[in-house]
């Protein structure tokens, strides 16, 4: 085994400052049924259709005689939440909340808090409450609760847990002749993150705490701007103001990940959390668009929405005396949350955004000169609407620009030098939302050799978060997540261990060293694009014609084809490294997507996509499908319209790829090569523990060594994270991939086969 050399040296470099934080949005049923500890699903009774196509307002419950039971809206506790259960007993009768997941966990010994408003309709009436198991046995003493009140009124009661059960079950029981009208039926651990009320699951807590984040990024995400202008509207975008105070007077809303969103974890809570686990918080506000149903505010009415997040930063900022801090000290926090960061938009698209930020820029500058600005370059990696962000960027001089994308591994291994040619005098990246699309080991150390990336470009990369954070295993939106749960485990993926190994030992500025004797990089793929091509429909219904390719020595032409959802159908192929396609595709039908032209297909698994009509019909798209992954390496926003032809073409020279609509550019990639690097390595130094911290990620299949020429390290540690490729955690088995903290003694430093590993100096150096 050959060895590289580590010199060490001691001059301080770019400062990482905030770089390595986390995401959190309600997606995956993150905060309800999961980071937010309310036991009760549906406690308002406020589910609907708009929510999701299956949702009524008894959704979650079990009535056992519905016309006994029946809710209502006449009589409601507020406005904001105006559904409520009417009890008008015929018989004796049950309510039962199943909870999420196969039912509540429910431990003996723990206590649960239950509370509930009621009014009675019929004199001094009693309702009993059990917990129970699925069989319907108490696994608690149950109570009885006198209700006298003709109004609204809300009663506590305090269980202990008897036995444990994982299926557990709230049940009301009431006798013939009761009447009476309930709403807001909540059960709570007693034992949640910091004991605080209305607050967050312990464990999952935990596990964020756990991770040492710098900042927090929340609450989303697509569900921040995704919804009606109207925030009185149950439809409406996220408006932070809804989501604090008491918590029967939050509304419930649309979650646009097709559940009901309860905002029980509210902007309050969010800072609180932040304030919990070490970390800044990220709030993210709309601007007055929503690009996912191009619904935009009036310019000359942004007024309301830019006084939303002067006072978001009063909130989170002001002192006692201000209207916005007194509301916050009512809540229980005196003392300020020290907001610095404040994000508008969220993968806005369209123009009509990049119109509006600069109002929100200016008038948030003026007052609050000192917030870091974050504004947005979209959904994609590269392209005409990610060069629009980056553009509003710069000529408002915002802090920093938020990126967003997930790729595949081969496609972070290809850019792992992408920030290098940022500007570092201009806004910084933000790489609010990434991950290689899947949690097995091998995506977990290719994302610790990007991050390398990131903190080597320290001074043009401000700060960076994997995304999504949490799914529950029973409501999984999105396939790609750093904790797994359900209502009793807590299950962090490979990445996560990536994820906390970085930023617990990131410190606090870049320090130089020298690492001599590097083996060559490999060189995966750098071939040209060449080989099989063929059309594939993407749901609408496409006709191709005149389809003709030009491969510089001659022409040939292929028959028209129609094809409709996923049906493929092949074409022809080519080994010309330089040639042209050309043909018209009309979109024969009204769906909401478009279709795909492939090509340079070699292996069986891997393709490269024109998409014409992507997303929900609003994107052209060069993308590389390899097996189960897909990354879209550039962007370019484009619609399809039923019955028109367009003529396309696609040029490919060596491995870049140009597409024209109707004579137009629409698409400009060079796909460059994957390049395995024999190790990743950075250092840093940490200010306040006057301790250096070593990095080397090693993404290969061999064991690489690194002689360590200096005695800085002795009498360091070793924290190293190494297993098989596939490896990946999950409920019940979550030790997938070797950890290790040892001793560093001698010089040598080993980096396994698909490793990470932090050498960690003693307490006791300085830098200059």
């Amino acid at each position: 085994m050959n060895s590289s050399q580590l010199v060490p040296g001691t001059k301080l470099g770019a400062a990482l400052n905030d770089l390595f934080g986390i995401f959190f949005e309600d997606i995956n049923h993150a905060a309800d049924g999961g980071l937010y500890a309310e036991m009760v699903q549906n406690r308002s009774f406020e589910f609907a259709p708009i929510d999701n196509d299956a949702y009524q307002p008894t959704t979650a419950w079990q009535l056992s005689d519905p016309a006994s039971l029946k809710v209502n809206d006449k009589d409601p506790l507020n406005t904001k939440n105006r559904h409520y259960l009417e009890v008008n007993a015929q018989q004796d009768v049950e309510l039962t909340n199943l909870g999420f997941n196969q039912g509540m966990y429910l431990e003996a010994g723990k206590k649960y808090h239950f509370s509930f408003f009621v009014k009675t309709l019929n004199g001094q009436q009693d309702v009993n409450v059990h917990l129970t198991d699925k069989a319907g046995d108490d696994v608690a003493v149950p109570t009885v609760i006198p209700v006298e009140s003709h109004q609204w009124l809300k009663y506590n009661v305090t269980f202990v847990g008897d036995r444990t059960t994982t299926e557990g079950r709230l049940t009301l029981k009431f006798e013939q002749g009761t009447h009476l009208l309930i709403d807001m039926i909540s059960l709570f651990p007693d034992d949640t993150f910091n004991h605080r009320q209305n607050y967050v699951r312990k464990d999952l807590g935990e596990a964020l705490k756990a991770l040492h984040p710098k900042f927090l990024r929340f609450p989303g995400g697509c569900l921040v701007h995704d919804g009606q202008l109207d925030p009185d509207d149950r439809g409406a975008m996220y408006r932070w103001k809804n989501s604090i105070g008491a918590v029967e007077q939050r509304p419930a809303r649309r979650n646009n990940w097709g559940y009901n969103q309860t905002l029980g974890l509210g902007y309050f809570e969010y800072f609180e959390l932040s304030e919990d686990i070490g970390a800044k918080p990220l709030p993210v506000l709309p601007g007055g668009y929503d690009p996912h149903h191009d619904r935009e505010a009036p310019i000359d009415q942004l007024g309301e929405w830019i006084d939303d997040a002067l006072d978001l930063i009063e909130f989170a900022n002001g002192t006692t005396d201000t209207k916005w801090g007194k509301i916050r000290a009512n809540l229980g926090h005196p003392k300020p949350f020290h907001l610095e960061y404040l994000a508008i938009g969220n993968e806005e698209v369209g123009q009509a955004f990049f119109d509006r930020y600069p109002y929100f820029h200016k008038a948030i500058k003026a007052k609050y000169p000192d917030i870091k600005l974050i504004n947005t370059a979209g959904p994609f990696a590269a392209g005409k609407e990610f060069d629009r962000g980056w553009q509003s960027a710069r000529e408002n001089h915002s802090d920093l620009v938020d990126e967003h994308y997930y790729m595949d591994p081969e496609w972070f291994l290809s850019n792992q030098h992408r920030y290098d040619s940022y500007d570092p005098k201009g806004p910084k990246a933000f790489l609010g939302e990434y991950a290689s699309k899947a949690n097995q080991w091998y995506n977990a150390v290719v994302e610790a050799s990007y991050m390398i990336g990131l903190e080597r470009n320290a001074d043009k990369v401000g700060l960076a978060c994997y995304a999504p954070l949490f799914c529950n295993v029973d409501y999984e939106n999105w396939g790609t997540d750093l904790i797994y749960f359900d209502q009793k485990e807590v299950s962090p993926t490979v990445n996560y261990f990536v994820q906390q190994l970085f930023m617990k030992y990131q410190g606090t500025d870049n320090v130089s060293y020298q690492l001599k004797d590097l083996p060559k990089a490999q060189v995966v793929d750098d071939q040209p694009i060449v080989g099989k091509f063929f059309v594939q429909g993407d749901k609408a219904r496409a006709k191709f014609e005149n389809i003709v390719l030009d491969d510089g020595q001659q022409k040939q032409k292929f028959a028209s084809q129609t094809v409709d959802h996923e049906e493929k159908v092949e074409l022809g192929s080519t080994d010309a490294t330089n040639y042209t396609i050309t043909f018209d595709v009309t979109k024969t039908d009204q769906d909401s997507k478009g279709t795909h032209f492939c090509f340079g297909q070699q292996e069986s698994d891997k393709w490269f996509v024109w998409i014409l009509g992507g997303w929900a019909n609003t994107d052209s798209m060069v993308r590389v499908h390899h097996g189960k992954a897909d990354s879209d390496w550039t962007q370019t926003t484009w619609s399809m319209a039923k019955g028109r032809t367009y003529h396309c073409k696609l040029v490919v020279d060596d491995r870049h790829v140009q597409t024209f609509i109707d004579g137009q550019l629409i698409n400009d990639v060079v796909i460059t090569p994957t390049v395995i690097e024999p190790m990743y390595t950075n250092m840093t130094y940490d200010r306040n523990t006057n301790q250096y911290y070593f990095r080397a990620v090693n993404v290969t299949g061999e064991s690489k060594e690194i002689t360590v020429d200096s005695d800085r390290f002795a009498n360091g540690s070793v924290y190293q994270l190494s297993g098989q490729p596939d490896a990946e955690n999950h409920l019940g088995a979550n030790n997938q991939i070797e950890r290790r903290n040892v001793p560093f003694s001698g010089h040598q430093l080993i980096l396994p086969p698909y490793s990470v590993s932090v050498l960690v100096s003693a307490k006791q150096f300085g830098t200059r």
